[in-house]
């Protein structure tokens, strides 16, 4: 016999309010980084854009993009550059957190 489960229907807006977002810490940083640049410069960012911000590979850009477009956080239009749009509200976003210099002067 399977264990009965209750709800407390009482602390509905505790448990939402407790509930982890519904994205990851890194996908966090890609909404961050659309909607500061967003800001800044009156247009959606490039998937270039991310990829120089993020320091990784195209496809990993890619892939994060369709990631969050799966999730419903952002909407695009295939194939249109700059088309990224932010499908939460700017308050959900989390802080962009500045990304580490390497250089290679560093090592002298």
């Amino acid at each position: 016999m399977a264990p009965s489960r209750t709800i407390d229907h009482g602390n509905t807006l505790l448990s939402i309010l407790i509930s982890k977002p519904p994205f990851t810490e890194t996908q966090g940083q890609y909404l961050a980084f659309i909607h500061t640049y967003t800001l800044l410069n009156r247009r959606p960012p490039a998937e270039a854009d991310m990829q120089s911000y993020f320091r990784v590979t195209p496809p990993s850009v890619h892939r994060m993009v369709i990631e969050l477009e799966r999730r419903g956080l952002i909407r695009r239009v295939p194939r249109q550059a700059r088309s990224i749009e932010l499908c939460i509200p700017a308050q959900e976003i989390p802080t962009l957190r500045p990304q580490s210099i390497k250089s290679p002067a560093s090592r002298y």
